[in-house]
């Protein structure tokens, strides 16, 4: 039996939907499915009854739930008093659009963690890193980035890109037949910009430029009426509410992904901003970056080609 395995059974306790609790957790569905059949045949007891429609705590797995909580805020409290985080400065972290949706949680056990509200792009956050107005931030870099501002990098999430769409079709649609919008606005748009031109110089979709900030939010979409055609769109709209007569469409062949990075100064060995990283992307997958059918940026750090150099 491993911290963590009980770690996954509370937090499957709580969400009681093993899809939602992967996700909370960032790690596979099948791995976390995995981890709990391993805890139930440690313990010897069933702790959940499980169908294709409902997930409920069995009986034994409802007694065993407040000693599971128990341990892990004990083991908590330990690692604080063991690493002397407790009376540390706070972790500054900042981040620019997508996020863990369980900041304290996962930092409760190892440090003070100050979560940034000042929200800005990529590029900036980085900036900010290296800079050391922050600790940690989550954003989207290239190797280029890091090697010039003296930051390393962890994967912690990625997005799949869609196309948004107000024309007839449905379907997937081809990232040869996409449109691309890049803004004029460089020192708002610098990451996506060259994400943006990339993809389309590996894929043969068209680029059009704008000086309206219109690469995403209410002018994008009505950019998207105009065009009439399948347009990439930008991870910061990744989940905004479509208004009528948008649609999103899968872009394959190949299938573009957007990669989220823990970015940290290289060599800053304090423990509280360590122990912060490895909390943060423990048991983080791969996500699928080496899929045959993906495409991301070949100087993107966590692109396959760079792993295996390692």
């Amino acid at each position: 039996m491993e911290l963590r395995q009980l770690r996954y059974f509370v937090t499957v306790a709580e969400e009681l939907n093993f899809g939602r609790a992967a996700e909370r957790l960032r790690i596979a569905g099948p791995s976390l499915s995995q981890q709990i059949k391993a805890l139930e045949r440690d313990l010897k007891v069933v702790l959940f009854d499980r169908d294709r429609r409902s997930v409920t705590l069995t009986s034994a797995g409802a007694a065993l739930l407040p000693g599971a909580r128990a341990l892990i805020a004990q083991a908590d409290e330990l690692r604080r008093q063991a690493t002397g985080l407790a009376m540390s400065d706070p972790v500054r972290i900042g981040y620019v659009n997508w996020c863990p949706t369980d900041w304290a949680e996962r930092a409760a056990g190892v440090a003070e963690l100050r979560v940034d509200t000042w929200v800005m792009p990529s590029h900036a956050q980085a900036t900010r890193v290296a800079d050391g107005t922050l600790d940690l931030a989550i954003c989207w870099v290239q190797n280029v980035d890091l090697q010039s501002m003296g930051l390393s990098a962890r994967l912690i999430g990625v997005d799949h890109l869609y196309a948004l769409d107000a024309g007839t079709g449905t379907g997937p649609v081809r990232a040869a037949d996409t449109l691309v919008l890049v803004d004029d606005d460089a020192a708002s748009w610098s990451s996506w910009n060259r994400y943006a031109e990339q993809f389309a110089a590996a894929t043969g979709a068209r680029v059009m430029r704008t000086d309206d900030g219109g690469v995403t939010g209410p002018t994008f979409f009505e950019h998207v009426r105009q065009l009439r055609r399948p347009v990439l769109n930008n991870p910061k709209g990744q989940d905004a509410a479509l208004p009528t007569g948008l649609i999103r469409r899968a872009v394959i062949d190949p299938s573009p992904l957007w990669t989220w990075s823990l970015v940290w100064r290289r060599g800053d060995d304090r423990p509280a901003v360590r122990a912060v990283i490895d909390e943060f992307t423990r048991d983080v997958g791969d996500f699928g970056l080496d899929g045959p059918t993906v495409w991301l940026p070949d100087d993107d750090p966590h692109h396959p080609s760079h792993q295996r150099g390692h």
